[in-house]
């Protein structure tokens, strides 16, 4: 059964290997002088700070959560043993992620800004190679974590059926992403806090108040933000992202061997494989397109845009191509169908990021709308945001929904099996994320020039270095933008397959539970034949059954009440940043002359002490809210659940996250000098524009992908619940 796996694992090591040459080439790089050194090392002491004290929180939440797994696993005998220790393993691999990353942006934002005194080129490849390190180790420890219990599992499951061993496996690896899920929410949602905390602080204090520029070194907030750039979009996308990574995988494998478990053993393992070696193929396609990622002195912005789109597309044309070989060697039935379903998921993923640079980006007409809007306050450049984001939920959406319905026909095209049309889609969420190496090093090489750009600003280097790195950041501002566009989409495509995969498990937790048959309009049909189709008759999931619409208005309500917590979280620690600010301001006499330093430190342990605090209700319900429903409502509650979770928060995190960038991208468009530029009046009002969205798009919005994935595994992992104890 192991053969051709072993490029799973070899394909790890190579892209840990390939990040660690990255890091160790941009830590040959010069540090600049004792000003940005000493600059850096603040920011790295914060981040660092900050890891700590959040993991020692997510280790205690993880022990507690072990421990009930334990407890399902081996008292009350509803999920499979190896879940407990899975769970930990996923979750400790998400959170060296992270580590690493971190690790990895702290120290390359002064060499960033020594290499940009030298030349724009120079600075765009110390800041990209270092955000890929965080890319490459994401797959890397996923498709290792993966390769680990593959193994495991395939020596410790004893089943005379090859077919029915393979079924065996990937279900049971289904459930182990649940780790990767939790460590996500914990640094989605208490890195959002901390860095829209210190941002919001440094901003409405800073720049509105004391009217001094941004990541001026008289702002006690500025090292806060600095870090804030790392915490949220390094180690909290890295962790999304990986959480995607790892579903979509998982999902895929699991129909796989479930469309495919009457063809045969060995096209059932090719099919579990497939999306496997696909993401292997994605691995070398990512790593080839980060050496395509250069520019020249006179770039433009759109110039460099294009440098990083050159990388993507060489990484995109290789996975399109190479997929198409996979499969036909492979020989899995209707493989033009399967790798058309492949190439939908690529499409999708770039053009839901090609239509959130369009609604983001200060170079086109919707974010110029708004900052033309502040010349008549701040109250027009918010109303006028909020309404470019509701629009720009319209294309995403299509797109997505297109896709579904694409990739669904042409993987099951010659077939009535519609476990097959769910595999097509399952595997378009592999396709999408197959360059995820490539896609995470985009983003995460925004906050690397960000910090670049305010470690250059402090060390006071020259107008001309600033102008290099304000066009490093400003290009970082639309990755991160499309990044995060990038994430809602496979969230959308992950959880539906994830949804999918939730129907199987009830069969399985029917057969653990000693059931044999399932009735169907009164007629009994073996459970081991049964159906996806069997399962949800026998269970009535159907609109006119009110369990499925309890279900339903549940799971969009939690969408909206998560990110009025979240929002709610990042107001509340905003307010204690910005008294701090205020006091500092006011006591310590010497800032704004330049003769005494700030408190920095404090700051920090303000945005640190907050974002601890405030993510545990937020994760509490994600986790709580499947499982009571499933008790409750059983079966038709949890699907209702979940696609009304699905549906609604996909909407809304299209809509934060767009009307979040596209307020960001207004103020940078006037602090290049449109509509009076930086110190007027317009300037102000979209500086409050911008506060507003913090929380949106760096919070709230990408938080939801995360509930929405999580919410779906945590049904999964505990459905013998909702199968043996419901009430309704």
């Amino acid at each position: 059964m192991i053969g051709i796996f072993w490029f799973v694992p070899l394909a790890a090591i190579i892209a840990l290997c390939f990040a660690r040459y990255f890091f160790i080439t941009m830590k040959k790089a010069h540090e600049g002088n004792a000003t940005m050194i000493a600059i850096a090392s603040s920011v790295r002491r914060g981040a660092m700070a900050y890891l700590k004290q959040q993991y020692g929180v997510v280790f205690l939440v993880f022990l507690a959560v072990g421990l009930m797994l334990a407890f399902l696993s081996y008292v009350v005998k509803i999920q499979n043993k190896w879940v407990p220790l899975a769970f930990m393993t996923a979750g400790f691999c998400s959170a060296l992620a992270g580590f690493l990353g971190m690790r990895t942006a702290t120290a390359a934002s002064s060499r960033t800004a020594y290499a940009a005194s030298k030349s724009l080129d120079a600075g765009l490849k110390v800041a990209f190679r270092s955000g890929a390190v965080m890319g490459l180790v994401v797959v890397g420890l996923a498709l290792l974590d993966y390769s680990f219990w593959y193994f495991v599992l395939n020596m410790f499951v004893d089943l005379s059926k090859p077919s029915a061993k393979i079924l065996a496996i990937t279900s049971t690896m289904l459930t182990f992403s649940i780790g990767a899920s939790l460590q996500a929410l914990f640094a989605r949602v208490g890195g959002g806090i901390f860095t829209k905390a210190a941002d919001v602080g440094a901003d409405l204090v800073g720049k509105v108040e004391a009217g001094i520029p941004e990541d001026d070194v008289r702002n006690p907030a500025t090292i806060a933000d600095n870090v804030g750039d790392n915490v949220g979009d390094v180690a909290g996308m890295g962790a999304d992202l990986y959480e995607s990574y790892s579903g979509s995988i998982l999902a895929a494998a699991s129909l796989g061997a479930v469309a495919f478990r009457h063809m045969g053993a060995a096209t059932q393992l090719h099919a579990v494989l497939a999306p496997l070696l696909i993401c292997v193929l994605g691995v070398f396609a990512s790593i080839a397109g980060i050496f395509f990622v250069k520019t020249t002195e006179k770039s433009s912005s759109f110039d460099l845009l294009c440098s990083l789109s050159r990388g993507m597309k060489v990484s995109s044309v290789i996975v399109c191509v190479g997929s198409i070989l996979i499969l036909k060697m492979m020989s899995i039935p209707n493989f033009l169908g399967i790798w058309g379903s492949v190439m939908v998921g690529l499409g999708i993923g770039i053009f839901i990021g090609e239509t959130t640079e369009y609604f983001t980006s200060q170079a086109h007409r919707p974010t110029k709308r708004i900052a033309e809007c502040a010349n008549t306050g701040a109250a027009t450049v918010i109303i006028s945001g909020f309404g470019n984001g509701m629009i720009s939920t319209l294309l995403p959406v299509l797109a997505v929904t297109l896709g579904m319905v694409c990739s669904y026909h042409l993987a099951a095209y010659g077939s009535d099996n519609t476990t097959m049309g769910l595999y097509g889609i399952a595997i378009s969420a592999v396709g999408m994320l197959s360059t995820l190496a490539i896609t995470l090093a985009t983003d995460a090489y925004g906050p690397i020039a960000d910090n670049a750009g305010g470690n250059a600003e402090m060390s006071k280097l020259g107008a001309h270095v600033r102008a290099r790195t304000d066009a490093l950041d400003a290009l970082g501002n639309t990755t991160a933008a499309t990044g995060k566009g990038f994430a809602i989409g496979s969230a959308a495509l992950t959880a539906l397959a994830l949804m999918a995969s939730y129907v199987e498990g009830v069969k399985f937790a029917l057969l653990n539970a000693g059931g044999k048959f399932i009735s169907v309009n009164g007629v009994d049909i073996a459970l081991k034949k049964a159906t996806m189709s069997n399962i949800l008759h026998a269970y009535d999931v159907n609109l006119l059954n009110p369990n499925v619409l309890i279900g339903m208005l549940i799971g969009s309500m939690l969408t909206f009440l998560f990110s009025g917590l979240t929002v709610n979280s990042v107001g509340r620690a905003a307010a204690k940043m910005v008294e701090e600010v205020r006091r500092q301001f006011r006591e310590i006499k010497g800032i704004m002359s330049g003769e005494e330093a700030p408190d920095y430190a404090r700051c920090v342990t303000i945005a640190t002490s907050a974002a601890q605090r405030e993510m545990l209700l937020p994760a509490v319900i994600a986790i709580a809210s499947p499982i009571i429903v499933g008790l409750v409502f059983g079966i038709p509650g949890v699907m209702g659940l979940l696609g009304g979770a699905l549906s609604s928060g996909f909407v809304l995190a299209i809509f934060l996250s767009n009307s979040g960038g596209s307020w960001d991208n207004a103020k940078k468009y006037i602090e290049e000098g449109a509509c009076g530029g930086k110190g007027s009046n317009a300037h102000k009002a979209t500086v409050v524009g911008d506060t507003v969205g913090d929380p949106f798009k760096d919070t709230a919005g990408p938080s939801l992908n995360i509930l929405i994935k999580l919410m779906t595994i945590v049904s999964v992992v505990t459905v013998g619940l909702a199968v043996s104890y419901s009430l309704f």
